[in-house]
């Protein structure tokens, strides 16, 4: 087993708790509860796109539906026009008279039948329009959202992120100094071992891995020189003893 002073032992629990802080902050900082948030509104707002697109190109194509109704009304009723002025004048014979109220017969027909067309077209635009709308209010307060939620995050975010400062300079003034190959094995540990490294052996239990040694362990550590760095026989981590304080 190295050796390292008895103070640096005990300053090495200061920097595992510095450690830990500064681990769960920024855990914390990428599980933050307005994160999940967020991402559920993008999900929303990215098929409210695709509905919003739809609905643009279904007004779009009712619209030039509507213009062709408007233009097939006109283009009849103007037809009808013409052969109910020609035989209001009365200046064709009787033969081309009655042609021409056969065909208006015929023209008044398809004028309502166009004009019912109209009617329906309009209609669906209307409703077109009407859904279409909805969906970019929808999107308009997807995106309001979307910005008080941000604005939470990043008070969220200023925060953590001070806390982790502060952490990291508590840590920096613990390690300062610290025996190198103490810090060292520290450090190697404290990445096998989910960020600790380092824990207290308060009476016969490891604090790291929360194990009750046995008998024969317990006495080897207390019999061991306060300078020698004792690991946990279970967990292996390096275990600073009470006595030490």
């Amino acid at each position: 087993m190295p050796n390292a002073p008895v103070d640096h032992q005990l300053r090495l629990l200061d920097v595992q708790a510095a450690d830990l802080r500064i681990q769960q902050a920024e855990h914390r900082r990428v599980t933050l509860d307005v994160l999940g948030r967020l991402d559920e509104l993008t999900r929303e707002d990215a098929a409210l796109e695709e509905e919003t697109v739809a609905r643009a190109t279904e007004v779009s194509d009712l619209r030039r539906e509507v213009t062709k109704a408007e233009d097939d009304v006109q283009s009849v009723r103007a037809r009808a026009d013409r052969d109910r002025g020609r035989l209001e004048s009365g200046s064709s014979n009787a033969k081309d008279l009655q042609a021409l109220q056969s065909e208006l017969e015929v023209l008044t027909r398809r004028l309502s039948d166009l004009e019912d067309i109209e009617l329906e077209v309009m209609e669906r635009l209307e409703n077109a329009e009407a859904a279409h709308a909805d969906a970019v209010a929808r999107r308009e307060d997807i995106a309001k959202r979307r910005r008080e939620l941000e604005h939470q995050r990043d008070v969220e975010f200023r925060s953590i992120d001070e806390e982790i400062r502060v952490a990291q300079e508590e840590r920096s003034a613990a390690a300062e100094g610290l025996d190198a190959g103490l810090l060292s094995l520290y450090e190697r540990l404290r990445g096998q071992y989910g960020g600790v490294g380092a824990a207290p052996l308060q009476g016969s239990t490891c604090q790291g891995c929360h194990m009750t040694l046995n008998p024969a362990d317990v006495r080897a550590i207390e019999s061991a020189a306060p300078e020698q760095v004792m690991r946990c026989e279970e967990c292996g981590r390096i275990l600073v003893r009470k006595a030490a304080s």
